[in-house]
């Protein structure tokens, strides 16, 4: 995808690579926004996700990550080819949404894109990076590690550009349900029906996804020859069936099956319309 460089004055960057910091840190419940959380480690490296889950929440310990970062959102933009590309992405994301929020004249916020290696911190708690990239509502950052990429491409399949710019996509897109107050609502819907809580959260990531479609659709100048088909071969990698093998049953999942995660996925990119993408409706029909 052909994306123009970001400008610096744009952008809100923060880098934690070369940061010190321990695994436990501040506490706090992790973001809803990861893509792949637990189960990623379940199933490349035998880890209990229940157990990681608490792992990263209570254990100590840390150590110097190995990437080194930058000091302003040029030098951190411009560690690496990823990097820079992250930075693009999260440029030309914040050029199309903030528009269609002074239309709707709702108050728009940017959110915060920031890198670690490794371990980190965010308002969520501790960043670990088999978390995956991910979003953190109470402040409001997008927090990722770039060498999950190489797992992605590696491990799950999901190659290209595009493939990388759906996850960021994904995570800016729990940014905007967290600024309508959807993040908010559904928390609270989940804390009444815990036995629900599953269903709601799947369809919190499937709308995430549909709004990454509806970014590419509105950026469909941009959009070259396989693109598309790597943005979709993504969304199939991480569903959850795809994910566990077929061994979670779809009651537990958490993010939605592939064929579910490709649809939202199409619907957005097809639509490029915010509106159609009402998975919550859709669940209860």
């Amino acid at each position: 995808m052909r994306l123009d460089d970001f400008d610096p004055n744009s952008v809100n960057i923060g880098d934690q690579r070369g940061s010190k910091f321990s695994v436990g840190g501040a506490g706090g419940k992790i973001g809803c926004g990861s893509i792949v959380i637990a189960i990623i480690a379940a199933v490349f490296f035998g880890v209990d996700p229940g157990q990681m889950l608490g792992t990263m929440q209570e254990a100590g310990g840390g150590g110097q990550v190995a990437t080194q970062g930058g000091q302003t959102a040029t030098e951190s933009c411009s560690v690496d080819a990823v990097s820079r590309e992250t930075c693009n992405a999260l440029s030309s994301l914040n050029k199309t949404w903030q528009p269609l929020f002074e239309q709707a004249n709702i108050p728009f916020t940017p959110p915060k894109l920031v890198f670690y290696s490794q371990a980190g911190q965010s308002g969520c708690g501790a960043a670990q990076s088999a978390m995956g990239p991910f979003y953190c509502p109470p402040d409001q950052g997008i927090y990722i590690d770039t060498d999950f990429y190489r797992e992605m491409e590696t491990k799950l399949g999901a190659k290209g550009d595009f493939a990388r710019m759906y996850v960021i996509a994904h995570e800016y897109g729990h940014h905007i349900q967290t600024i309508v107050g959807m993040s908010e609502q559904v928390r609270s819907a989940q804390s009444q029906n815990p036995s629900g809580a599953n269903r709601l959260q799947v369809a919190m990531e499937l709308q995430a996804d549909c709004y990454a479609g509806v970014w590419a659709a509105r950026n469909r100048d941009r959009i070259e020859p396989g693109d598309i088909e790597e943005g979709l071969t993504a969304a199939h990698s991480i569903g959850d069936d795809m994910l566990t093998g077929g061994r979670l049953a779809e009651a537990s999942f958490t993010h939605g099956s592939a064929a579910q995660r490709m649809e939202w996925l199409r619907k957005g990119l097809e639509t490029g319309d915010e509106d159609q993408c009402d998975t919550f409706t859709a669940f209860r029909q």
